[in-house]
C-alpha cells in the first residue's frame, strides 16, 4: 500500500483494492499489510475481514504453511466474539475448515495424527453449530485418498450423503468422485461424470482448469483425441503461471511429453518457470516436479539430453542436469509423505506416471508444430529425396571449383557448397590449397562474402548485404578479378539504394523478375521494412527520391559494365540482368508507364545476350521480367502469355528450378483474372515440384502463401491456414523472423475468423514468448498487431478480463503513434467497447474520447461509429433509465461522425451510418424505458432504409427494424392494433418477396399480440 489507511473506510477501500488483484506475491504482501492497518483499530470486524482476506491469499498463492495460522486467529476472533459474525461472515468462517485440512495434508511434517485431530476438531464444530456433516466425511475421503489406504469406504461415507451449503462447490464434487472413478481404472465413466465440467456447466475458482489436467490421458486412452487437444489448450491457459495450480501445469507437461509434443512442453515449462521457485506447497511441487520429469525424462531418452531448458534460477540447465535435479527433489518429497502417511503410495504414483509410454507418437496441438530439432532447423532446410542434389567434393579444391562452377550457373546447389567452404575456412587450422586453378585466399574470401551478402540481400537485410558486397568487390579487385568486382559494386549500389523507406507498396503481382541467383531477383513481397506514412507532398517526394536513386544505379551499372574489360558471357549477362533489376524496381516505385519501355528494352537485350550464349537461366530470367513488368503496369492478360510462354521454355530446355517460381508467378497472375482454381492447380503442382529443391532456392514459403490466399478465394479456409503455418514454419528456417512472426499473426486471424479462438491464443502466446518479441526487439507495429489479435481472441473466449486489460494497454501504447492516428483510433474504440461490456463507463467515455480525437486526424467513419452505437447500447442495457444521458452522449458523437462522413461522401460497408444510428436510437431509448422517443427513432429508421424491393440485401435489416418496432409499439406502449397492422404489412411484404425466415419471425409476434401475451 502507499500509505496505510487512517481509517476503517479507507481500510475498506483499500481492502476491496487488493482484492481486485490476481492471486500471487503482491496481492499476499497486500493482504498482509492490511491485517498489520487493521490491528491498530478498535473495530474486531475489521481484523475479521482483513484474516479472511490474507487467509485466500495463501490458499490461492500455493502458501499452506501459513493458511492454518491464519484461521486459527479468526476461531479465536469467533469464539470471543461470535456476535461479530453475521450468518454470511459466518458461513465463510466454517467452509474454511476445509482449507485447513486441505493444507495440513500439503505438509509432510504435518503429522497424520495432527490431521486426523484437525478433521475431528472439524466435525465437533460442526455437530454443535447444527451443520451437515457431509462436508467433513469429503475432507476423511480425501484424507483417506492422500495416504493410499480405505478410500473404498470412506468414498461411500461421503459420496452416499446429501450435499449441505458447505459442501464443496459442484465442481469440485464432481472433479472427486471422477478421481475415484479414475483411480479404479474406469475412464468412461470418469469422463462421463466430469462431463458438466469440462462443458463448462459447472465451474469455480479453480474448475474446469483443475478437471482439464486430469481429463487429458483418460481421452487420450478413449480415443477423444480432438477433445483432448481443444481442453490442454484452455485448460492450459487457466492455470498457467498460478502457484497454487502448479500441479495442473505439470499435468500438462506430461500430456505434451505423451503426445510427441516435447518441443511444446519445454516451451511451457519456460513460460512457467518461475513456479520452481514460487510453489510453497510440497504437494503441489510434487505434482508439479513429477510432470516436469516425465517431460525431462522423455526428452533425454530421445537423445536431447544436452538442450537448454529452463529450470531453478541461478544457473544454465540441460534438459540431463535439470531431470536429475528434480528427480532427486521429486523422491524425497515422494518419500516424506510416504512416511508421513505409513504407506507408498505418493512413491507408487510417481513410478506410475515416470512409467507410463507414450500414447500417440504425434498429436498436433496447436499451430505452430515444432520438434526438438527446433534449434538445427533454423538453417537452410536439406533439399528433399524427391531429387538428389550434386554431392560436394570431399577435397577442398574440388569443393571450391564446385562451388564456383555450380554458382555460374545459377545452381541451387551452390548454396550448400559455400556453406560448406565457410566453415571450413573460419577454422583455426584452415590451410589454403597452393592450387594455380582454385586461385589465392584473397580470391575465396570475396566468393564467400559476395555468398554472404546476397543471402543478406534476401532477406532485405540491405544496409547489410552493401557493406558486404562492398567489401567482396575490393577483394575481388585485389585478387584481379575485375568482373566478379564489377557485379558486386553494382549490387552494393542497389543495395544502397533498396536501404531508402519504401514510398509506397509494390502493386501486385509484382514478383518473378528474377531468376534463382539470389540478390538477382525483384521480388519484393517479402520485404521487412516499413514505409513511413507519408502523405500528399512527402509521399511524392520519398517517391521522387528513390526512382531517382535507381535510375543512378542502372546509370552506374551501365557504366562499370562499359569500363570492365574482357567479361566472361555470364558476367556480362549478370550485369546486364542487374541493369535490368534496376529499372523494374523503379517502375515498381513509380508505377508510371513511362518507365515500363525501358525495362522491355532491357529484358529483351538480355534475353538477345543470354540466347546467343546459351545461358538458360538467365533466358527465363529476361522472360521472368518482361511477365513482371506487364503485371505491374497492369495488363495481366499480357503477363499471363508471357508466363505461358516462359513455362514452355523451361519444360524444354530448363533450368528446372525456375518451373516453380513460374508456376507461382502464373498462378498469382490468374488470381488476379479471377481464375482461382487455376491458381490453386498451379500452385499445388509448384509445390510439387519445389519439393526437389532447396526451399530457399524456389521460394517455396511463398508458394504456400499465394496457395492460402488461392484457397481462401475458394472458401477452403481450413487449407489455407495449413499452408499459412507452413509458409511461416519455412521462414523461420529461412531466419527471416519478421515475416515469419507477420504470416503467423495472419494465421492466428484467420484461426479466430474460424472460431478456433483457443488454437489462435496458443499461437499468439508462443509467438510473443520468444526472445525477440518478449525483450522489444521485434518491430513495434508488428507486436501490436500480434498483441491486438490476441486481444480480440480472449475478447471471443470470453476472457474478458484479460481482453480488457490488453486493450487497455495498448490504447496507451499506441496513443504515442503520432505517425498512424487511424489504428490508435481503432485500437481505442475497441478498448471503449471492452471497457464498457465491463460496466466501465467511465474509463469508457474516456478511451472514446481519445478514439475521436485520433479519428479527427485519420478518420475510421465506420469503425468509430459501430462502436460509438455498441457502447451506447450497452450502457442503456446495463443501466436503464440511468444510463440514457450517457447512452445519448455517445449517439450524439455518432451522429457528428455520420455527418462527417457524408459531407466526405463516405460510404460505409455494413449498414447505412445514418440507418444503423436511426434504429440505436431506437433501442437504446427502449432499454431505457422512453418508449415514444423509441418508436419514434424506429419510424425514422424505416424510412430511410425503405421498403426492401426483390433482390435487396437491405430486407433483413428492415425487417429487424419492424420487428423492434412492433415490440415497443404493441408490447411496451400496448398499442396492439397498430403494431398488428405494421407487422402483418411487413409480413406480406417480406413473403412476396421470399423471405421466408424473416416473414415467420414477425408472425410469431404478432400471434403473440393477438394472444394478448
Amino acid at each position: 500500500m502507499p500509505t496505510a489507511p487512517r481509517t476503517t473506510d479507507e481500510l475498506q477501500q483499500a481492502l476491496i483494492a487488493n482484492q481486485q488483484l490476481p492471486y500471487g506475491r503482491t496481492r499476499t504482501v497486500g493482504a498482509e499489510e492490511l491485517v498489520d492497518a487493521a490491528e491498530q483499530f478498535d473495530e474486531p470486524i475489521a481484523l475479521v475481514r482483513t484474516l479472511l482476506e490474507l487467509q485466500s491469499a495463501y490458499v490461492y498463492g500455493s502458501e499452506p504453511r501459513k493458511s492454518p495460522v491464519v484461521f486459527a486467529r479468526l476461531l479465536t476472533l469467533f469464539d470471543e466474539h461470535p456476535d461479530l459474525f453475521d450468518e454470511r461472515l459466518r458461513h465463510e468462517l466454517f467452509w474454511r475448515f476445509k482449507w485447513v485440512a486441505n493444507a495440513l495434508r500439503q505438509l509432510p511434517e504435518m503429522p497424520l495424527a495432527s490431521i486426523q485431530q484437525w478433521l475431528t476438531e472439524m466435525r465437533a464444530r460442526y455437530e454443535k453449530a447444527g451443520l451437515g456433516l457431509q462436508p467433513y466425511y469429503g475432507q476423511a475421503y480425501q484424507l483417506a485418498a492422500h495416504v493410499g489406504q480405505d478410500s473404498a469406504p470412506a468414498y461411500e461415507l461421503w459420496a452416499a450423503r446429501t450435499r449441505t451449503p458447505l459442501s464443496d462447490c459442484e465442481a469440485c464434487e464432481i472433479c472427486e468422485r471422477a478421481l475415484y472413478q479414475l483411480h479404479e481404472g474406469d475412464d468412461e465413466g470418469a469422463l462421463d461424470t466430469w462431463e458438466p465440467v469440462l462443458a463448462g456447466t459447472a465451474s469455480c475458482q479453480e474448475e474446469p482448469a483443475r478437471s482439464v489436467s486430469y481429463a487429458l490421458l483418460p481421452l487420450l486412452r478413449t480415443g477423444r483425441t480432438d477433445r483432448a487437444r481443444e481442453l490442454h489448450l484452455a485448460g492450459y491457459r487457466a492455470c498457467r503461471h498460478r502457484p497454487s495450480m502448479s500441479g495442473e501445469v505439470g499435468r500438462h507437461l506430461e500430456f505434451c511429453a505423451l503426445t510427441g509434443n516435447e518441443a511444446r512442453g519445454l516451451e511451457l515449462l519456460a513460460e512457467n518457470r518461475g513456479l520452481f521457485d514460487e510453489v510453497e506447497s510440497p504437494h503441489a511441487g510434487f505434482d508439479f516436479l513429477t510432470g516436469v520429469e516425465v517431460l525431462l525424462q522423455r526428452v533425454e531418452r530421445l537423445g536431447h539430453g544436452e538442450l537448454p531448458v529452463a529450470g531453478y534460477a541461478g544457473r544454465v540447465w540441460s534438459v540431463a542436469e535439470l531431470r536429475a535435479e528434480v528427480r532427486a527433489r521429486a523422491d524425497d518429497l515422494a518419500t516424506r509423505f510416504d512416511a508421513r502417511n505409513g504407506t507408498t503410495a505418493h512413491t507408487d504414483r510417481r513410478r506410475a506416471r515416470l512409467d507410463r509410454a507414450p500414447l500417440l507418437d504425434a498429436l498436433e496441438l496447436t499451430l505452430r508444430t515444432r520438434g526438438l530439432g527446433v534449434a538445427a532447423q533454423a538453417g537452410p532446410a536439406a533439399a528433399p529425396a524427391g531429387r538428389t542434389p550434386a554431392p560436394v567434393s570431399d577435397t577442398l579444391p574440388e569443393l571450391i571449383l564446385q562451388a564456383r562452377n555450380l554458382d555460374e550457373r545459377a545452381h541451387p546447389d551452390a548454396n550448400a557448397c559455400w556453406a560448406r567452404l565457410r566453415a571450413l575456412v573460419a577454422a583455426p587450422d584452415y590451410a589454403h590449397p597452393d592450387d594455380p586453378a582454385v586461385g589465392s585466399l584473397v580470391r575465396l574470401r570475396a566468393d564467400l562474402l559476395a555468398d554472404e551478402a546476397t543471402l543478406a540481400y534476401d532477406k532485405d537485410e540491405y544496409a547489410v548485404a552493401a557493406t558486404l558486397f562492398t567489401q567482396a568487390g575490393d577483394l575481388y579487385e585485389e585478387a584481379g578479378e575485375r568482373g566478379h568486382a564489377a557485379f558486386a559494386r553494382g549490387y552494393a549500389l542497389l543495395a544502397e539504394a533498396e536501404k531508402r523507406e519504401k514510398p509506397a507498396e509494390p502493386v501486385e503481382p509484382a514478383e518473378g523478375a528474377g531468376g534463382a541467383e539470389g540478390p538477382e531477383k525483384t521480388e519484393k513481397t517479402e520485404r521487412t521494412e516499413k514505409a513511413e506514412k507519408t502523405e500528399g507532398a512527402d509521399l511524392a517526394q520519398a517517391t521522387e527520391a528513390k526512382v531517382a536513386a535507381l535510375s543512378d544505379v542502372h546509370a552506374a551499372v551501365v557504366r562499370l559494365q562499359e569500363d570492365t574489360p574482357d567479361l566472361a558471357p555470364y558476367q556480362e549477362a549478370r550485369l546486364l540482368r542487374l541493369r535490368a533489376t534496376a529499372l523494374v524496381l523503379r517502375l515498381q516505385t513509380s508505377g508510371s508507364e513511362e518507365h515500363a519501355a525501358p525495362v522491355l528494352a532491357e529484358a529483351d537485350l538480355l534475353r538477345t545476350f543470354a540466347t546467343l550464349h546459351s545461358l538458360v537461366s538467365q533466358i527465363s530470367g529476361a522472360r521472368f521480367l518482361r511477365a513482371t513488368t506487364h503485371a505491374v503496369c497492369g495488363d495481366l492478360p499480357a503477363a499471363r502469355t508471357e508466363v505461358d510462354g516462359l513455362l514452355d521454355e523451361l519444360e524444354e530446355h530448363g533450368p528446372a528450378w525456375h518451373l516453380p517460381r513460374a508456376l507461382g508467378l502464373r498462378a498469382r497472375l490468374r488470381l488476379g483474372l479471377g481464375e482461382a482454381p487455376g491458381a490453386h492447380a498451379d500452385l499445388t503442382e509448384a509445390l510439387r515440384l519445389a519439393a526437389d529443391w532447396p526451399a530457399e532456392a524456389v521460394h517455396t514459403s511463398r508458394l504456400h502463401g499465394d496457395l492460402a490466399e488461392a484457397c481462401m478465394h475458394l472458401g477452403r479456409p481450413d487449407e489455407a491456414l495449413r499452408h499459412l503455418t507452413r509458409s511461416a514454419e519455412l521462414e523461420l528456417r529461412a531466419d527471416r523472423r519478421a515475416q515469419a512472426f507477420n504470416t503467423y499473426g495472419n494465421a492466428a486471424a484467420l484461426s479466430l475468423d474460424l472460431g478456433r479462438v483457443e488454437d489462435s491464443i496458443a499461437l499468439l502466446d508462443s509467438l510473443l514468448a520468444e526472445p525477440e518479441a518478449a525483450t522489444g526487439e521485434l518491430d513495434d507495429r508488428l507486436l501490436a498487431q500480434l498483441r491486438l489479435t490476441r486481444a480480440r481472441a480472449l475478447h471471443a473466449g470470453e476472457d474478458l478480463k484479460a481482453a480488457t486489460a490488453e486493450f487497455v494497454a495498448l490504447a496507451a501504447e499506441s496513443a504515442g503513434w503520432d505517425d498512424d492516428p487511424g489504428s490508435h483510433a481503432m485500437i481505442a474504440a475497441e478498448t471503449a467497447v471492452l471497457l464498457g461490456e465491463a460496466g466501465e463507463f467511465g474509463p469508457a467515455r474516456q478511451a472514446a474520447e481519445q478514439a475521436l480525437a485520433a479519428h479527427a486526424r485519420a478518420p475510421r467513419y465506420e469503425q468509430l461509429s459501430n462502436s460509438l452505437r455498441e457502447l451506447a447500447r450497452l450502457q442503456a442495457e446495463q443501466q436503464g433509465p440511468d444510463g440514457l444521458a450517457g447512452a445519448l452522449a455517445f449517439l450524439t458523437d455518432a451522429d457528428r461522425i455520420a455527418s462527417e462522413a457524408r459531407a466526405a461522401g463516405f460510404e460505409a460497408r455494413g449498414r447505412s451510418l445514418d440507418t444503423a444510428l436511426a434504429y440505436e436510437h431506437g433501442r437504446v431509448n427502449a432499454y431505457a424505458g422512453a418508449y415514444e422517443d423509441a418508436l419514434a427513432a424506429l419510424d425514422k429508421a424505416l424510412d430511410l432504409i425503405g421498403e426492401p424491393a426483390p433482390g435487396d440485401d437491405r430486407a433483413g435489416e428492415w425487417a429487424e427494424c419492424v420487428r423492434l418496432a412492433a415490440v415497443v409499439e404493441g408490447i411496451y406502449l400496448k398499442r396492439a392494433a397498430p403494431a398488428l397492422t405494421r407487422l402483418d404489412a411487413a409480413i406480406t411484404r417480406l413473403t412476396s418477396l421470399g423471405r421466408t425466415d424473416e416473414a415467420t419471425s414477425l408472425t410469431s409476434l404478432a400471434t403473440r399480440l393477438r394472444d394478448g401475451k
